[in-house]
């Protein structure tokens, strides 16, 4: 059974494409000529003072796309460094990871509303991803070397072997 490094990484390599990929089209693709050119000329245009700047459409949708570009970078080198963590004790990344999972599932939700199908693609892979693996991280993916973390449940560990002997002098 594949081990839930193995699925981080490949959620981590799948998240930087997304990242790269948004950028080239995204960010700073180029529309093509007719009513696409002609949105993005209309948002260049119309410049509005808000909260002492001037802006524009274009400002904000350049700004936040720019920003997806930079958390799905940071996301895809934090999948990498779960990657590493996972290796020691996958358990406990658990509830980040699920975290991660409920929320690409929903903007795979969203990318299909609003976007195309290419987003919805790479953001169920990630979320197959985590899901593998959360559900590859047992009890026995431990390999730190520390007692309490490997000692079999409903045993006692030192503090509780120390307790117990001091107890019953």
């Amino acid at each position: 059974m594949a081990r839930p490094a193995v699925f981080l990484r490949i959620a981590a390599v799948v998240t930087f494409v997304q990242a790269v990929l948004h950028t080239i089209g995204g960010v700073f693709g180029d529309p093509d000529p007719g009513p696409g050119a002609a949105a993005v000329q209309a948002m260049k245009t119309n410049q509005f003072l808000l909260m002492g700047h001037t802006r524009s459409y274009w400002d904000f949708y350049f700004g936040f796309a720019l920003g997806a570009t930079i958390s799905l970078t940071a996301e895809a080198v934090l999948f990498w460094q779960l990657g590493s963590l996972a290796k020691r004790d996958a358990r406990r990344l658990r509830p980040i990871l699920a975290t991660f999972l409920v929320a690409y599932a929903v903007m795979a939700v969203d990318a299909y509303a609003y976007f195309f199908v290419g987003p919805v693609i790479t953001e169920i892979l990630v979320v197959a991803c985590l899901g593998l693996a959360i559900a590859t991280s047992t009890a026995n993916e431990s390999i730190t070397g520390d007692y309490e973390a490997q000692r079999p449940v409903g045993t006692m560990g030192d503090a509780d072997a120390r307790r117990d002997v001091h107890v019953n002098r």
